[in-house]
This record gives C-alpha cells, structure tokens and sequence, in this order.
C-alpha cells in the first residue's frame, strides 16, 4: 500500500489529482496505521497525495477549471 499511495501521488501531480490525491492518502494512512516496513515511502505517498490537492486548489483558483489550461 504505501508503494501504491506513492504511485498514484506521484502520477496524480500530472493527471486527475481530483482522484488520485485522495485515494493516496488513503493508502497511505492504511500503510501507517498497518505499520509497514515502507514507511518513508507512505509518508512520501501522504506528502504527494495532499500536493495533489494543493495543486487542484491552485488551479481552481487561478482559472477556475478542475484540469490543465494551455489556452490563455
């Protein structure tokens, strides 16, 4: 799970964060909670899961729109 929950943090930073994010903290949170021997790599997962909604938030601030915007 915490190898799962840093994938998709890491693939959500550039495609559907609106999914991803959350589901990676879940793992995550699970992968803590479980004890996992991959500790460093679920906090790793729990960091990018909630820049994934950092992002998110930003692009909804800055244009509005729940993706990315080439067109200006």
């Amino acid at each position: 799970m915490a190898v799962a929950s840093f994938v998709l943090g890491l693939v959500g930073l550039l495609v559907l964060n609106i999914f991803l994010g959350p589901i990676a903290i879940v793992l995550a949170g699970l992968a803590l909670i479980r004890g996992t021997a991959r500790r460093g790599r679920a906090l790793l997962g729990l960091t990018l899961g909630i820049a994934d909604l950092v992002v998110l938030a930003s692009f909804i601030a800055a244009d509005g729109t729940l993706s990315w915007s080439i067109a200006g």
